[in-house]
């Protein structure tokens, strides 16, 4: 059985504020079926935004880099992704880091 869109964000954040890792939803998409990306914001102008993905042959799902560089190009490219898709949600981390935990167990696949 697959997790509802809004259980996996609420767990995804759950799991942030265990690492002291700040996120907050940017954008409320579909509580079902809407797909999530994730905004990485370094804080240092430049951010990543990363897609949930699935491999054809192996039909595994793995998160795959949407876009890198300046925050504002970032942004850009989620609004047009917004556009195509007024059912995503958009979650955005902060972490000088660069931390996101997306290839932690239970939120990699």
């Amino acid at each position: 059985m697959r997790l509802t869109a809004r259980i996996w964000v609420d767990a995804y954040l759950t799991r942030l504020r265990l690492y002291d890792i700040p996120a907050f939803v940017v954008s409320h998409g579909d509580d079902t079926a809407g797909a999530v990306l994730i905004k990485l914001n370094t804080l240092d102008g430049r951010a990543v935004a990363y897609q949930r993905s699935f491999d054809l042959m192996t039909g595994a799902r793995k998160w795959m880099e949407l876009v890198a560089g300046e925050e504002r190009d970032v942004d850009a490219a989620i609004a047009k992704q917004r556009g195509f898709d007024p059912d995503l949600w958009v979650v955005e981390v902060e972490d000088r880091q660069g931390r996101h935990l997306l290839d932690e167990p239970g939120l990699a696949d």
